[in-house]
C-alpha cells in the first residue's frame, strides 16, 4: 500500500500549479454516458479515483482515446449493457465511490442501472437517500437483490416533475441531473447543491444540447430533451488541493505562489485560512503565500472564540476542515472546529495530539485547537491515513515537524493528489516514497 518517509522541517519555496479537480472530473467524466456521441475533456487530474473510474468506462465498452496525460475523449456509442448487472461490475462498483455517479447517465439513457453499495473514505455515513428519492420522483422502481445485496433500478420512461431535496448533496445532485436531462418534460430540483463542481457539469451538459437553468443557485430547471452530442470541456482547478497547499504555505513556507486557481470558483477557502491570521496576496488569478513568522486567530467581533465549521456551498468545505485544524495548531489563538457532515473525519486528530499538538477532541463532530505559535514544534511520528484528507493534513504536519515521520496506506493520499511527493519535493521537501 506504500510508506511515505518524510524528514520535516525543510522549508518549501517557489510556484506549484494545482491539478484538476478532482470532484468535477468524476462527474463530467460519468456525463459522458449521455450521449453516444464523442465528448472531449480536459485538465483530468491522474490519480488513483479518476484512473479506475476511466478504467470502469473502459469495461463497459466506452471508447477512451487519451490524448495526453489529462486530455481524454469518451464515447459511449456502443455500452456492454449485459455486462453492467455482472458480479464483475458490481464487485469493481463497490470498490469505488465515484461509481455512484454513473447512475444517473445510466438510468436516464438506457433506463436501468444496477447500484451496490460504494467504497471510498472510511469517515462515518455517506448515505444515497438523496439519489435513490431523487430517481423514484423521477419515476424510477427499485428491486432489493437480497443474495448479491444491490439495487436494480428500472424505469420504462422518466418523466420531469418538482421535487425538494433533503439534503443538498453534491453526488445526489449530479446524478438527479444527469438522469432528467433526457427525462420527458420539466423537472425543478430544489435545495440542489450549488458547488462548482454543479456549474461546471450543468455547463458541459448545456454544451451536449441539454437545458438546464438556474446555474450556481439552488434551484436548478432542467427541460428535457431526447438527445445529447459531442462537445469539449475543461475542468476547473482543484479548490480542495488549492487549501492544501495554503496550509503548506501556512506552516512551512518560505513563500509559495500557487499559479492559476480560479479565484472566483475558491469560493470563502480563502477567508478560513485569513481567520486563522494567514496571510494570502492576490495577484491576477494567482495566490501568494509569504513566509508567516507567526499567523494570529481571529476573534469574532464581540471577543469570542474563533468557530469554523463546514457548510454547503458557498459555505466552507468538509474537505479542508482536516488541513485547517492542523494549521491552527501552530497560530497564536485557540479555534474551534466543527465538522458536521460526516462523524468519523476529526478521529485522526488523535494522532497529532502524539505529535504534540494541543487539541481536545470535544465529539465526533467537534475539536478545540489550542496554537502553538511555533513555540512548540511538532514532533515526528508514525501514523496511517485514513481518508484522502487526513492523509494530506497528517503530511503538512510531517512537513512541518523535527524529526523524520513515516506515513502509511498512502494509497488513500494518492487517490486525490497527483504526483504529490515530486511536486513537494521541488519546493524543497523531502518525501521518499516506499
Amino acid at each position: 500500500m506504500g510508506t511515505f518517509v518524510i524528514e520535516g522541517g525543510h522549508p518549501l519555496k517557489g510556484t506549484i500549479t494545482p491539478q484538476g479537480a478532482k470532484n468535477e472530473a468524476l462527474e463530467v467524466i460519468c456525463a459522458t454516458l449521455l450521449s453516444s456521441e464523442e465528448v472531449r475533456i480536459n485538465n483530468i487530474p491522474d490519480i488513483l479515483d479518476v484512473n479506475n473510474l476511466i478504467q470502469l468506462l473502459k469495461d463497459i465498452g466506452v471508447k477512451v482515446t487519451k490524448h495526453s496525460r489529462h486530455d481524454y475523449s469518451f464515447e459511449a456509442s456502443n455500452l456492454d449493457l449485459d455486462y453492467l448487472a455482472s458480479e464483475e461490475f458490481v464487485q469493481k462498483c463497490a470498490a469505488l465511490r465515484g461509481s455512484v455517479l454513473m447512475i444517473g447517465p445510466l438510468l436516464g439513457r438506457f433506463g436501468k442501472a444496477t447500484v451496490a453499495k460504494p467504497g471510498g473514505d472510511k469517515i462515518g455515513r455517506r448515505r444515497l437517500d438523496t439519489h435513490f428519492l431523487g430517481f423514484k420522483y423521477l419515476g424510477a422502481e427499485f428491486i432489493h437483490d437480497d443474495e448479491r445485496n444491490t439495487f436494480d433500478i428500472k424505469a420504462d420512461k422518466l418523466t420531469g416533475t418538482y421535487m425538494l431535496l433533503d439534503e443538498a448533496s453534491v453526488t445526489g445532485t449530479a446524478n438527479i441531473i444527469m438522469a432528467a436531462v433526457l427525462a420527458e418534460g420539466k423537472t425543478t430540483i430544489y435545495n440542489a447543491a450549488c458547488e462548482p463542481y454543479i456549474q461546471q457539469l450543468c455547463k458541459l451538459l448545456n454544451a451536449m444540447g441539454a437545458r438546464i437553468s438556474g446555474i450556481a443557485s439552488n434551484l436548478i430547471t432542467i427541460e428535457g430533451v431526447e438527445s445529447l452530442h459531442s462537445a469539449e470541456h475543461t475542468i476547473l482547478p482543484d479548490m480542495i488541493e488549492v487549501g492544501s497547499f495554503i496550509g503548506m504555505a501556512a506552516m512551512i513556507g518560505d513563500g509559495i505562489r500557487i499559479k492559476d486557481v480560479s479565484i472566483e470558483n475558491l469560493g470563502i477557502i480563502p477567508d478560513a485560512f485569513r481567520r486563522l491570521g494567514v496571510q494570502i496576496i492576490e495577484d491576477g488569478d494567482d495566490l501568494v503565500i509569504p513566509r508567516q513568522e507567526h499567523y494570529i486567530v481571529d476573534s469574532f467581533i464581540d471577543g469570542t472564540i474563533m468557530t469554523l465549521s463546514d457548510a454547503p456551498w458557498p459555505g466552507l468545505t468538509p474537505d479542508l476542515i482536516s488541513v485547517l485544524l492542523v494549521v491552527a495548531t501552530q497560530a497564536k489563538g485557540s479555534v474551534l472546529f466543527h465538522q458536521k457532515m460526516f462523524e468519523s473525519r476529526l478521529f485522526f486528530v488523535d494522532k497529532l495530539i502524539d505529535m504534540r499538538a494541543q487539541i481536545i477532541l470535544c465529539d465526533p463532530h467537534r475539536a478545540v485547537v489550542v496554537g502553538h505559535d511555533r513555540e512548540i514544534r511538532l514532533r515526528a511520528g508514525r501514523m496511517a491515513s485514513p481518508d484522502i484528507r487526513a492523509g494530506i493534513a497528517l503530511l503538512i504536519a510531517a512537513l512541518s515537524a523535527d524529526g523524520t515521520s513515516r506515513i502509511e496506506n498512502i494509497s488513500q493520499i494518492d487517490r486525490g493528489y497527483e504526483d504529490i511527493e515530486q511536486r513537494l519535493n521541488a519546493l524543497g521537501a523531502k518525501i521518499t516514497r516506499e
